[in-house]
């Protein structure tokens, strides 16, 4: 190879000049190759973490606490589903038969879709929070009831709700898997097919929910129930999903629950389930009704 000539003063100059911002820009090229890709840098909130595997990450709000800036900045930043805590349960809803009540239901709605989150409903048919008649109801009557609720409820909110968790808690702790007994079991075992039945056809868009707890291991009895009862289901309507109730709360803050992807009639993955080969935490104790 030829021999060059070493560069003037000038450029040398210039070589000094350039030398610290090429070092700079260097590093800055190290650092971006070091730095998490834009899919895990973007994971900045509950919501947006959730969505990286398909999932939502969901919160309880209380319509009591809409006028708490704090409270509903948290509940706006982080997550990107509601369900109102209480305000859509049945007692709530309907306190006298026949006569429903949403204003305070709609207050939550209202402020999720006004802040561009979906709506879960939260809850059709459920052993507890009855108003006062229709614990006092047995048999064909609180059947009827039951259906009069759902039409009622899904009627108002009819396209609006992105998913109804329409039956709770039907299954009894413990590791008997058995159903647990309640006023709406005892109006006999097909209960839960007729309110997803009902459902359906109240609001043929919504996705239709059962909802439990103490569900997270694949290994438990009451998880393997609720996994058949879906599973086994002769009405298409009540195999739509099943989602495990995961609750945390610290004063001041909404109340979160995550959820699993929005359909599932085969059995939850590794990833979401623990497997059945590991050492699992026992059941937790029941959680404070939201």
């Amino acid at each position: 190879m030829g021999s060059q000539a070493l560069p003037g003063a000038a450029v040398r100059r210039k070589i000094r000049v350039l030398l610290p911002t090429l070092l700079v820009g260097a590093l800055g090229v190290v650092g971006a190759l070091a730095a998490p890709p834009p899919a895990q840098a973007a994971e900045n909130t509950l919501g947006a973490a959730a969505a990286q595997s398909g999932r939502y990450f969901g919160v309880a709000i209380a319509s009591g606490r809409l006028g708490d800036s704090a409270y509903t900045t948290i509940a706006n930043r982080e997550f990107n589903s509601v369900t109102a805590e209480n305000e859509m349960k049945i007692d709530a809803t309907e306190p006298q038969r026949g006569q429903f009540n949403f204003s305070a239901g709609d207050r939550v709605y209202n402020w999720a879709v006004q802040n561009g989150k979906q709506v879960r409903g939260h809850t059709l048919a459920w052993h507890s929070q009855q108003p006062g008649w229709m614990q006092s109801l047995s048999g064909s009557a609180l059947r009827q009831a039951m259906i009069d609720h759902i039409n009622g409820v899904m009627a108002h909110y009819k396209g609006k709700i992105a998913q109804w968790d329409v039956v709770n808690e039907a299954f009894a702790d413990g590791s008997s898997g058995a159903r647990r007994d309640s006023n709406l079991q005892r109006t006999g075992n097909d209960w839960i097919e007729v309110a997803f039945r009902t459902a359906r056809a109240a609001d043929p868009s919504a996705k239709l929910c059962y909802n439990d707890y103490n569900v997270e291991n694949w290994t438990w009895a009451k998880t393997q129930a609720m996994y058949a009862m879906v599973r086994t289901s002769s009405s298409a309507a009540c195999r739509s999903t099943a989602s495990a109730s995961s609750r945390t709360s610290t004063a001041g803050v909404p109340t979160t629950a995550t959820s699993a992807p929005p359909c599932r009639t085969s059995p939850p993955s590794a990833s979401t389930w623990p497997s059945p080969n590991s050492t699992s935490r026992a059941p937790r104790p029941r959680p404070t009704p939201a």
